[in-house]
């Protein structure tokens, strides 16, 4: 009886936090990421990339981005992150998601896209931040024809993105523009 009772109160906070997540996301869910250059509000497009949007939630969620850096920057292109812990450690990412960048939306500067590998649908965890309209970035534009997929927009501290993005950089790792000084991503917290 008592386990029962348990399982059963369980199961209604399990459900009042699924309902409470699916009502944020009904209505283009936010969060605020807080990084050690400052706060960046982003509104995400549940409607026009859903499988991007609950992919991402669900890192953020989790907790995964939580102490993760923003390990590629290029001024005047776009700021990247999501993947990497201070360490310079590959987190373990879940499974590729389908590609959902014929959706219509843009890699103009603000916007939030999904980072991948070369092939179109292996993008996971990492995502960028677009620091200047990126047109080569998008579906039927770029060299694969996939192009990236946008899945939200910062709404507030797109002065953030500018000082990270105006970072000097270096080589660590044999990996090429990385920022000098270590931007990390705090936290990423649903607010809406």
């Amino acid at each position: 009886m008592v386990k029962n009772l348990i399982l059963g109160i369980s199961l209604m906070g399990f459900l009042f936090h699924l309902a409470t997540f699916t009502n944020a996301a009904a209505n283009n869910p936010k969060v605020l990421m807080k990084t050690t250059k400052g706060d960046i509000t982003i509104e995400l497009y549940l409607d026009k990339a859903p499988l991007s949007v609950e992919n991402f939630l669900s890192y953020v969620e989790e907790k995964f981005y939580d102490g993760t850096i923003f390990h590629r920057v290029i001024k005047g292109f776009m700021i990247q992150g999501g993947g990497l812990n201070v360490d310079f450690q590959e987190k373990s990412a879940k499974a590729p998601i389908q590609n959902e960048a014929k959706n219509g939306l843009k890699n103009k500067r603000g916007t939030l896209a999904m980072a991948r590998m070369a092939e179109p649908h292996t993008a996971s965890c990492q995502f960028f931040i677009n620091h200047a309209d990126n047109p080569g970035l998008d579906y039927g534009q770029c060299a694969d024809g996939w192009g990236y997929c946008v899945f939200g927009k910062v709404t507030q501290g797109l002065d953030v993105v500018d000082a990270i993005a105006n970072s000097p950089v270096m080589t660590k790792s044999g990996m090429r523009d990385v920022p000098r000084e270590t931007i990390q991503i705090l936290s990423i917290t649903l607010i809406e």
